[in-house]
């Protein structure tokens, strides 16, 4: 009675059939439980970059780089063990996230003991004095850091760098499983209301994050129950017997006859191997027009965003110098921009892709980034900043993110979990590296002028602009050749 009524809401919002209920609900729930858990620890791992200093904004996204770099050949590897499947793979890669956030709790724990803030609650927060002196964030930074053990400081800089991580590999991983049972017809339908399962989770997460601020680390531990719930409802994210037989595209089937007929028994055996398993989506990528010119629109799009974080962050640190009111700034910026994109992702996401396509999706966001840059360059304010984020994001996840997921569905099922985590996890990170490198240049060259160092990033926009058009148009080829095979 219970699941009928679902149902029934469900398809108030979207057009559902009966086999697609089941994968529906749990992939909207698996989301909604991972965004929870990543938006109750975000604030404070934006004060925290800040608390460690602007100038130190880069090298946290190298070692970001880095740290991922190393995390990927192992997230492969699990989607790659044969005698594991690909469902439970799912599940063991959200519970190991939501183990290391315990152990990073207790960490937290004992780096706190010995410090002017052992009293664990109050430990997220700067003390007055401190925050009064941390006008540009590096300033607090020296007062609130140079006092510590490196023990102090590098279960906090840990925690910044696998925050990220945790985002990253968790939300490619599941929508690589999303996108395996689901096809292009049905994924432009339906995608919108699983992201809005994302959106409601960063909705709830941003609240509780607002309103228990106070309870410091603690948040770590509702974070891992999350992520727990996260791995229990991803257990349903399955095939049903009815579905159609994996779609695969052209350019797949090209690249399987021509590594057929050149005889490669050595690079198959080093994949079969699992010693590297990430070497298999560097070469699926390699191998795949399609792949890169994808690598290189999320290659660009993690630049520009990365970018604009930087410009976010510099101008609430100069012009908000409260701690408390500065991570109660991002919590309600979040909070805000989460209304906004849960109603556009249940009304506007499906229609938008049926009627306009892919390639105006994936175009959108690469022109409002254009249009925020600019903005920022010209009125360099924290209201400035909340509209162009308010902007930004909801265009990303309304419209943009949902057709990104749709360029996969017209690839192998190899492509869709060993080649689109590496785009989605290493590639991601190497733009938000160059991102890191340009905003630190230009910075200082700029000798610390956001608006000015915001123009520099208009070319790149114009470029993604470009890449996301021919993209797009590619994809809506692939598909229509597919859909053409299938038929005959």
């Amino acid at each position: 009675m219970g699941r009928s009524r679902l149902d029934a809401l469900v398809s108030v919002f979207v057009t559902v059939h009966p086999h697609e209920s089941s994968a529906l609900l749990h992939s909207f729930f698996c989301f909604f439980f991972i965004l929870s858990a990543y938006f109750v620890v975000l604030p404070l791992r934006d004060e925290g970059a800040i608390s460690l200093g602007l100038s130190n904004l880069p090298e946290l996204f190298i070692g970001s780089l880095l740290l991922t770099v190393i995390a990927t050949p192992f997230t492969s590897l699990v989607f790659s063990l044969p005698n594991l499947s690909k469902n439970k793979a799912l599940v063991f890669i959200h519970r190991f996230f939501s183990v290391s956030l315990i152990v990073f709790f207790i960490l937290w724990h004992y780096s706190s003991a010995g410090s002017s803030t052992s009293n664990l609650i109050g430990s997220t927060a700067l003390t007055s004095k401190d925050a009064k002196l941390g006008d540009q964030g590096s300033l607090a930074s020296s007062v609130s850091w140079d006092n510590r053990g490196w023990f102090y400081i590098s279960v906090r800089i840990g925690l910044f760098l696998w925050v990220a991580l945790l985002n990253l590999i968790t939300l490619s991983s599941t929508w690589a499983r999303v996108i395996d049972v689901m096809d292009n017809e049905s994924g432009s339908r339906l995608f919108g209301f699983i992201g809005a399962g994302a959106t409601l989770g960063q909705l709830c997460g941003s609240l509780f994050a607002t309103g228990m601020a106070f309870v410091g680390p603690f948040l770590l531990l509702f974070a891992a129950l999350l992520m727990e719930l996260a791995a229990q409802t991803s257990r349903g994210i399955n095939c049903d017997t009815s579905h159609v037989e994996e779609e695969l595209s052209p350019i797949s089937e090209i690249d399987r006859t021509e590594h057929t007929l050149k005889g490669s028994p050595k690079s198959s055996a080093l994949v079969k191997h699992n010693v590297w398993p990430i070497l298999e989506g560097l070469w699926l990528i390699l191998s795949s027009t399609y792949l890169l010119h994808i690598s290189l629109f999320i290659w660009l799009s993690a630049v520009v965003s990365s970018f604009f974080y930087f410009q976010k962050v510099s101008v609430i640190a100069s012009t908000v110098t409260s701690s408390l009111g500065r991570r109660k700034l991002f919590a309600e910026i979040n909070s805000f921009i989460a209304v906004f994109i849960l109603i556009g992702q249940l009304t506007l996401t499906g229609r938008i892709l049926t009627v306009a396509g892919v390639t105006a999706a994936i175009c959108s966001t690469p022109f409002v980034g254009f249009l925020n840059l600019a903005a920022l360059a010209l009125w360099p304010d924290w209201m400035v900043v909340a509209i162009c984020e308010t902007l930004r994001k909801v265009v990303t996840y309304v419209v943009t993110r949902p057709g990104r997921e749709l360029l996969f569905v017209v690839v192998s099922e190899d492509e869709k979990y060993k080649a689109k985590i590496c785009i989605d996890v290493l590639v991601q990170r190497l733009g938000d590296a160059a991102a890191a490198g340009m905003y630190k240049m230009l910075f200082g060259t700029q000798n610390g002028s956001p608006s000015t160092a915001a123009l520099y990033g208009l070319p790149v926009c114009l470029l993604w602009i470009i890449t996301a058009f021919f993209l797009g148009r590619r994809q809506a080829q692939l598909s229509k050749e597919n859909l053409r095979l299938n038929v005959q």
